[in-house]
């Protein structure tokens, strides 16, 4: 008897549902060194980000998580569930937006609600997909939102 192998993938176009919402799951507990490590690859010196001492005489009283890392890990955090090996291309952002800081131990989760979907005009057997991302702290706060498109495979066509 032949095992059967399934590969993890991400959903094809058509299995995209509008106004549907998913979970993504685990959540991602932010250290320090993924701060550090962040701001320093991306050569964004922000003291905000780095100066412990200077970001204490902030209305913050810390140093914050840059918010760059916090968007790569909202729509990291979707890859497995939605786009991995699935999709094509990342075509833009529309919206970002940081409606509260993240602080070195915070634990983020994302969710991901699917605004629109179409099939590409220029690109046969592929789509356009809107998504609607979000991310929470463990408290529930919302501290970023982000609206992407993206352009997706559909499914292969069977060649029999």
């Amino acid at each position: 008897m032949t095992e059967k192998r399934i590969e993890q993938r991400g959903l094809y176009f058509e299995e995209f549902e509008e106004d549907a919402v998913y979970l993504h799951r685990p959540g991602r507990t932010v250290t320090e060194a993924d701060n550090v490590l962040f701001t320093t690859l991306t050569m964004n010196t922000q003291a905000l980000h780095l100066d412990a001492a200077w970001s204490a005489g902030t209305e913050f009283g810390e140093r914050l998580v840059n918010s760059m890392f916090t968007l790569s890990t909202l729509v990291g955090l979707s890859v497995a569930q939605l786009t991995m090996g699935t999709i094509v291309a990342n075509l833009g952002f529309s919206e970002v937006s940081f409606p509260a800081p993240v602080r070195v131990g915070d634990t983020l989760y994302a969710e991901t609600r699917i605004v629109s979907k179409r099939l590409s005009s220029s690109r046969p057997g592929q789509g356009i997909v809107e998504f609607a991302h979000t991310m929470r702290t463990q408290d529930g706060t919302v501290v970023a939102l982000a609206t992407r498109s993206t352009l997706m495979r559909c499914l292969p066509t069977d060649p029999a």
